[in-house]
């Protein structure tokens, strides 16, 4: 039950921004060209949502929902929210390290 779990949490959000991204392409293009961010970087769109999907899924599907119009408000809570629960997934697995059966701590 526990390796069921984590396995939804690891590929869930993940998951979830690929279906996303193949249901709704256009809303990915708009959040996350370079047109809307003050700085205009030569890669293409598809870049930043790789990195995040990779990095930070919780904080890019967070994103993705509040991105209409311009981040304010609540909208800060709830990437505050994705954000707090990526480093926590990070963070809890490095602190779990030692329980990998054959590794020495």
């Amino acid at each position: 039950m526990c390796c069921l779990v984590t396995t939804l949490l690891l590929l869930g959000p993940r998951l979830a921004i690929l279906v996303w991204w193949l249901i709704d392409s256009v809303r990915f293009k708009l959040a996350f060209s370079t047109d809307v961010w003050p700085l205009h970087l030569p890669w293409p769109y598809w870049v930043w949502p790789l990195i995040g999907a990779i990095f930070v899924p919780w904080t890019t599907l967070a994103y993705l929902i509040v991105f209409p119009g311009v981040v304010v408000g609540l909208d800060w809570v709830w990437l505050g929210l994705g954000l707090l629960i990526d480093f926590g997934s990070h963070g809890s697995g490095y602190r779990n390290r030692g329980r990998i059966r054959g590794r020495s701590s």
